[in-house]
């Protein structure tokens, strides 16, 4: 069995940047023990494979593997599947994707016919899980205690069709320092809600640039040691300081992958609710798999 592949860089303007994605066409005769095998064959943090969809008013079924486990939504897969559909269908201007998390609509923005963006509705409202200390936090994270920033939220699940430990980091350089512990991962997580940790700071770096804030993604069980832009992390974070805020329309600009030589620009928009995430890709490759 021969089957078409495009990968893209994600959440960025520059080949070689963003987060890497694989996205496998016409899908529907792989077992899920052969996604699982060419998941782990690219061994990017994720890889995409787009089925024909169960409802015909909807583009595409895609379901989406790490290189160890399946996920049921993911923002930087969405956001590179629909770019990858969008450049073959030069009229679209949405795509609807089923998902085990629900439907997920893929909104395609053009320059002059090109597309320039993509910007994807989470599938799943905001939801805020339990509290976890900051002890435990800052070990898995290879932190003290004291590089825990309590003054917005302690610790915790947040989720808009996934979840993750939010966690604010005081100061840039602890950001830059942290590091995943094993151990001390394996002693909180995973749990049903969660396995993985999505750091965030408001002090900028240079290299940051005029961005809300910096974040770090570690999701070790998932065989991702670091992500370099993970979006439905960043809409979950940004969705979770909107909602503490007390506002119903906000924008966040936030730079992921900075400190691991992959910059990457999550836009994020909440509105009433509503959680969209977006950004820009670039195609690297194309080729056929053979499985």
């Amino acid at each position: 069995m021969k089957l078409t592949y495009h990968t893209l860089d994600v959440f960025t303007r520059s080949r070689f940047g963003g987060n890497p994605l694989a996205v496998v066409l016409d899908a529907d005769r792989l077992t899920d023990a052969e996604m699982q095998a060419v998941a782990r064959e690219f061994n990017y943090s994720e890889t995409t494979f787009v089925l024909r969809p169960q409802d015909a008013r909807h583009t595409a079924h895609v379901r989406i593997f790490t290189p160890t486990v399946e996920v049921p939504f993911a923002g930087h897969p969405n956001v590179g599947t629909a770019y990858a559909l969008a450049l073959a269908e030069q009229t679209a201007e949405e795509f609807i994707f089923e998902e085990a998390a629900g439907l997920v609509r893929a909104r395609i923005l053009r320059i002059d016919g090109e597309v320039d963006t993509i910007q994807l509705t989470a599938p799943q409202p905001l939801t805020v899980g339990r509290n976890f200390t900051p002890a435990s936090v800052a070990a898995c994270l290879s932190l003290d205690e004291a590089d825990i920033a309590l003054g917005a939220h302690r610790p915790c699940i947040a989720s808009v069709g996934l979840g993750f430990i939010v966690v604010e980091i005081a100061r840039r350089d602890a950001l830059r320092r942290a590091k995943a512990d094993i151990a001390a991962f394996s002693a909180i997580l995973p749990t049903e809600d969660a396995d993985a940790i999505y750091l965030y700071c408001r002090e900028l770096s240079e290299e940051d640039g005029a961005v809300d804030f910096s974040a770090r993604m570690f999701a070790p069980f998932d065989g991702l040691p670091e992500d370099p832009a993970t979006g439905s992390a960043t809409a979950a974070a940004c969705a979770l300081i909107a909602r503490l805020e007390g506002s119903a329309q906000r924008r966040f600009e936030v730079a992921q992958g900075i400190d691991m030589g992959r910059p990457s620009l999550l836009c994020v928009e909440i509105d009433a609710g509503t959680v969209r995430i977006g950004g820009a890709c670039v195609p690297v490759m194309s080729g056929t798999i053979s499985v």
